[in-house]
Formats: structure tokens, C-alpha cells, sequence
């Protein structure tokens, strides 16, 4: 059985993925709002992706004999000024993300709980993907800066992806 300590970290790791999902679908709303239906779509596979993330933190306390404990979230940002406010919205809370999954990973080594650390590295890794996705498309927007058809481009381009869940 994991610490209590490193209990209480996962069930707050669990429940800051469900605050991301929720910070995900404001910006697809934010989205669907400006008629941008596929970019409205890879913020609301991303929301899928998080809800994916919290149920691996929700099984795996629970293999771990702990006791999952559900927490009130926070509001998410709901109004942007561009679509590209809304991917830095997105790439500052990755960053926030990946901080919280270094931490969980140092706590781990701390206390030599070595199947926390074998499960965190997923997220670790994880983690990396995430940040990149959102600084490439950052770097696409910049590039686009007003052209609406590059903004169709890519608008069409996210509008393809889908959500399979991981093994």
C-alpha cells in the first residue's frame, strides 16, 4: 500500500486532470462560440484525453488499496481573445501540469514507492507530447498570424483528430 502522503498527491493529481478536462471544454466552447468546430474538436479530444488521465489516477489508487477522494473544481478561464490565447491558455496549464507529475515523481523517489514511480513515467512521458503539441500549434498560428485560409487550414487539419485510448 502506498503512504498516506502519496495517497493524498494522487487524489489531488486525480483531481486536477478532472480541472483540466474542464479548462479543455471551456476553451472548445470558446471555440464552437467563434464557429471553429475543429478546433472546437481538439480541445474537446483533449478534455476526453484528461478525463482518460484522471481515470488512470482514479484505478490505480484504488489498486493501491487507497480510498479515491472526489474534490470541488475550480472555474475554469471561459473567455479568450483569440484562438491563440486559448492554445498559451492551454500550453501554461500543460506546463502547470507537468510541474505537479515532476512533483508526484519526486515524492515517489522520496519515499522508494516504486510502482508509483513505474506508473508515473507514462505521465512523464505523457507530459512531454503535450507541451510539444501545443508549442507546434503555437508555432502554426504565429506563422498563419491573420490569414484566414491558414486558419481554415487549421482549423480543418484539428478538426481530424480523434481520441484512442491508450494501453
Amino acid at each position: 500500500m502506498a503512504s498516506e502522503k502519496m495517497l493524498q498527491a494522487l487524489n489531488d493529481q486525480m483531481n486536477f486532470e478532472y480541472v483540466s478536462a474542464n479548462y479543455y471544454l471551456a476553451m472548445a466552447a470558446y471555440c464552437a462560440d467563434e464557429d471553429f468546430e475543429g478546433i472546437e474538436n481538439f480541445f474537446m479530444v483533449q478534455a476526453d484525453e484528461e478525463r482518460f488521465h484522471a481515470r488512470k489516477f482514479y484505478d490505480y489508487i484504488n489498486d493501491r488499496d487507497g480510498r479515491v477522494k472526489i474534490s470541488q473544481m475550480e472555474e475554469p478561464k471561459n473567455e479568450f481573445s483569440s484562438i491563440k490565447e486559448a492554445f498559451e491558455t492551454a500550453l501554461d496549464h500543460e506546463k502547470k501540469v507537468t510541474s505537479r507529475i515532476n512533483d508526484l515523481m519526486k515524492l515517489a523517489h522520496e519515499e522508494s514507492d516504486y510502482a508509483t514511480i513505474s506508473f508515473l513515467n507514462w505521465f512523464v512521458d505523457e507530459q512531454v507530447e503535450e507541451e510539444a503539441s501545443m508549442k507546434t500549434i503555437i508555432a502554426k498560428l504565429n506563422r498563419i498570424g491573420e490569414s484566414a485560409q491558414g486558419l481554415f487550414m487549421l482549423n480543418k487539419e484539428l478538426g481530424a483528430r480523434t481520441f484512442t485510448p491508450a494501453e
